[in-house]
């Protein structure tokens, strides 16, 4: 159905995450957060009930990991976000993109031992996610959603986190803007390019390294065409075919991998940030030159 101009600003939420993409959403409704879900079937969102807040952040974590798209919950003031901070700090983790809407109380300076009241919620999400941030308006709101999904196209996606107030949510808001198109990721220097080409074409025993990032593209031609050993990380398990046979799976923590490490003269890792979650150790360990492909410049 066509967006209304004018509706409660929960409604115009479920509008907008349909305009940005989004199909399914994941979540418990509750006495708070009630507003958020009035608008999922007029808007056209599949919801996928959960029991438990914490399950409703996994299987979102689950649907953006297999679909590649962002994951998208809605959950309760208070209880209802602490449950699903086990998810999002695994996809925090792991780069997956989620974003989680929660309701938030109106006034807690003044009013205390409200129903699901907490100290500061935004700031207890915030210590799992990119980001937390309060959104009292809809054009705040819409703002946010629009810098969510900016980030998850251009930069390292990892989980975003908005509480609205209940009486914003119910309040009369005007719809969201049409959705600019994404922007992409910023591209390296062509002079780069050409130089970790150029260091791909000499080596005799290259190593490749993939993770999670490794998922947006078909790596197998590269693998074959320099003859390189692999290895993934964990996040990145899955994107080589498992019968290539120079690939090793999952085992950087081991103590054999270290020999391969060392006999490699040139490592190229691409989408991992190589933590010691990966390698049960501090350093990767290697000899050889390192090249890194990555979106995130932090990792670089």
């Amino acid at each position: 159905m066509s967006q209304r101009s004018m509706a409660p600003l929960g409604t115009q939420i479920s509008y907008a995450l349909k305009a940005r993409g989004v199909e399914v959403v994941f979540g418990i409704p509750g006495v708070h957060n009630q507003e958020l879900y009035r608008g999922l079937k007029e808007a056209g969102l599949r919801h996928i009930l959960a029991r438990h807040e914490q399950g409703a952040g996994f299987m979102a974590d689950g649907y953006a990991r297999a679909t590649g798209r962002a994951g998208v919950a809605f959950v309760i003031t208070g209880p209802g976000l602490c449950n699903i901070m086990t998810a999002l700090g695994q996809a925090y983790s792991d780069s997956v993109p989620l974003l989680v809407f929660s309701s938030c109380l109106d006034d807690i300076e003044s009013r205390k031992g409200q129903l699901h009241q907490m100290k500061d919620q935004r700031a207890a999400a915030a210590t799992v996610c990119d980001w937390s941030e309060l959104a009292q308006s809809d054009a705040r709101a819409y703002r946010l959603m629009d810098q969510a999904f900016a980030e998850f196209a251009q930069k390292r996606p990892r989980p975003k986190h908005i509480q609205i107030p209940i009486a914003s949510l119910a309040a009369a808001a005007q719809a969201a803007p049409v959705p600019q198109p994404l922007p992409g990721a910023s591209a390296p220097e062509a002079e780069d390019i050409e130089k970790a080409a150029k260091m791909l074409r000499l080596a005799k025993k290259p190593l490749v390294i993939l993770g999670g990032g490794a998922r947006a593209v078909s790596v197998m031609p590269l693998l074959q065409q320099l003859g390189a050993a692999s290895f993934t990380t964990y996040a990145g398990r899955g994107v080589v075919d498992r019968a290539y046979p120079l690939h090793f799976g999952s085992l950087l923590a081991r103590s054999g991998a270290k020999s391969v490490l060392g006999s490699a003269d040139l490592v190229l890792v691409i989408g991992s940030e190589l933590s010691e979650g990966d390698l049960w150790r501090a350093e990767l360990g290697h000899k050889a030159p390192l090249i890194r492909v990555d979106l995130d410049p932090e990792v670089l």
